[in-house]
């Protein structure tokens, strides 16, 4: 039987895209609309259930992961350059992202190319958790936005509190900071680091 339609696996799949790190392909897991967290599975390339989102903590904008990407040596290396002498690695997955958008997207699992504006450098229990910040290319609104300085202090605000509490519950210790807001240009940093470290993850297993 000859098989001819066969799913693209989301991180490996799926290219970063021709102009990374300016613009990428970015998977969306969730949405804000969403009340389960999903997550991709590493293994199947499905989407899997996560966890219900904790009490009124519902994500700010789509968010999901740059395809061939990975966070490791390379994003610790550039967290520990930046000043964030406390980071014992990169966490081991896919780099996140945060894609802006003024159109009500209703549903994730699908497949848009953004354009990384900045990012937060988030430091989850000493690893390297790196949340890059885009908008959506195109976006009628938002695609003038070039800079992270062009996003309101209110949004910002809404996204560093969804990652600061996601996935606290009460009385528990705080074990996620972010450590710093950063612009376009570090943003691209980030994410050719994530591309290198991709790049050994996949030399690794050869």
């Amino acid at each position: 039987m000859k098989i001819t339609n066969v799913t693209a696996h989301p991180w490996h799949g799926i290219s970063i895209g021709n102009d990374a790190p300016e613009i990428v392909n970015a998977f969306i897991e969730i949405v804000p609309s969403d009340t389960i967290k999903f997550e991709i599975d590493k293994i199947s390339g499905w989407l899997k259930v996560d966890r219900p989102q904790r009490f009124s903590n519902v994500v700010p904008s789509m968010y999901g992961f740059i395809p061939q990407t990975y966070c490791k040596t390379n994003i610790k290396n550039l967290a520990i350059e930046s000043g964030h002498k406390n980071v014992s690695d990169g966490d081991k997955d896919p780099l996140d992202i945060c894609v802006l958008s003024s159109s009500e997207i209703s549903k994730g699992a699908i497949l848009l190319e953004a354009k990384p504006i900045g990012g937060f450098k988030l430091i989850d229990k000493n690893e390297a958790d790196d949340k890059i910040i885009a908008v959506l290319k195109g976006d009628e609104i938002y695609n003038n936005w070039n800079d992270i300085t062009d996003v309101p202090e209110a949004l910002i605000n809404k996204l560093k509190h969804y990652f600061l509490t996601y996935k606290n519950l009460p009385n528990e210790i705080q074990v996620i900071q972010i450590d710093g807001i950063y612009n376009r240009a570090e943003a691209h940093k980030v994410i050719k680091a994530a591309m290198d470290d991709y790049s050994e993850l996949i030399k690794s297993e050869v």
